[in-house]
């Protein structure tokens, strides 16, 4: 079978983990009866339909060192990293009071949604905000929990622990750097790019790639190669996201349009035009984020930043990190079959519409 970033139905099995690892968690909490189970049908809705490139890039991350001697343990440890993943979307759109994930209501909104439908006590929105924040905890918990109890040995997980450890302070922090850019209402090219790079781009690629070699006993050099190709990687793909948020199709991405706008996101696309775009225009994009947007308020500003040449600079920029990853690649000295589909991931990572 040729090379493919899903190479031999790889999301299947990582999908198949996760729920086989719910399905437990549904068997200790059954004691706690109705609420409980209903944290637990979010939970799997949370995990399903991803595109689990974290999880892809762990697993060719430890291809890249060695073969795995235990699949079935390898992909549990990989599938921890989407929990991280679910735990860290469901936070997101919380704090960023986002309506929609996928296609359908986020978790808070779902959980507002059933406060009012069952006419309960107390505030709904409150209800929705203290559920979405507690099954997020819970399943940030699970991550850790999946990774350690994976099936490899102790002596195997304890390095790729360190390397978790890092991912999801660096995660965490970093989207309190986001918050923090937006409070503010100004962010620079240099911020926003320091808030893409710990918020996103590190545990997007970096970080996964490093816990695959780690769990495959890589040295230091060979994590260095990595990272030499997903930073620069990781990068290219929250660019891409930051152009998705604002010029994405909703049919495609399951966001409203121009949602990166609405919720104010001071992203390096945005910088890029705050700074080139005419004073008057400038003005209108900085006082317009974060407010509700009519349809032609968002064409508006989409118009904005495509005049300043923010859109263009952004995309030359995604293929220019694009090129360094691969070019870091090529030179690595790595398994063969790995390179290959991680040029895929990458082609996959930084061309995409969702």
């Amino acid at each position: 079978m040729s090379a493919t970033w899903d190479q031999d139905g790889f999301r299947t099995r990582v999908q198949a983990a996760l729920e086989a690892f719910l399905d437990e968690q549904a068997e200790r909490l059954l004691p706690l009866g109705l609420d409980a189970a209903r944290l637990l049908a979010e939970a799997r809705t949370s995990v399903a339909g991803g595109k689990m490139f974290r999880a892809s890039f762990c697993w060719w991350g430890h291809r890249a060192v060695s073969p795995p001697a235990d699949e079935d343990a390898l992909v549990r440890a990989c599938a921890s990293l989407e929990l991280l993943h679910a735990s860290a979307l469901i936070h997101d759109d919380f704090v960023d009071a986002s309506d929609s994930r996928r296609g359908r209501p986020s978790t808070h909104r779902t959980f507002e949604r059933e406060h009012r439908a069952a006419g309960w006590r107390g505030d709904p929105d409150q209800y929705g905000a203290a559920a979405a924040i507690l099954l997020g905890d819970l399943l940030l918990s699970w991550s850790d929990q999946l990774l350690r109890r994976c099936g490899l040995s102790p002596a195997v997980v304890s390095p790729a622990l360190d390397v978790f450890d890092l991912c999801r302070s660096e995660v965490i922090a970093g989207q309190f750097l986001d918050v923090s850019a937006q409070a503010r209402g100004r962010a620079d090219v240099d911020t926003a790019m320091t808030v893409l790079r710990y918020k996103s781009a590190k545990y997007s690629v970096e970080r996964p790639l490093h816990l695959g070699a780690a769990l495959a006993g890589g040295s230091i050099d060979a994590r260095a190669e990595l990272s030499a190709f997903g930073l620069p990687l990781g990068e290219a793909f929250q660019l891409r996201d930051d152009l998705l948020g604002v010029f994405g199709d909703p049919a495609t991405t399951g966001k409203p349009a121009g949602d990166d706008l609405v919720e104010g996101k001071r992203t390096v696309l945005v910088a890029l035009a705050m700074d080139s775009a005419p004073a008057s225009d400038a003005a209108l994009l900085d006082r317009s984020l974060g407010t509700p947007l009519a349809p032609d308020e968002v064409e508006r500003l989409r118009g904005i930043i495509d005049a300043s040449g923010a859109h263009a600079q952004v995309e030359a920029v995604i293929d220019q990190l694009t090129g360094l990853a691969l070019e870091a690649l090529e030179r690595a000295q790595i398994d063969d079959e790995a390179r290959d589909v991680l040029r895929r991931l990458a082609a996959a990572v930084t061309q995409r519409v969702v």
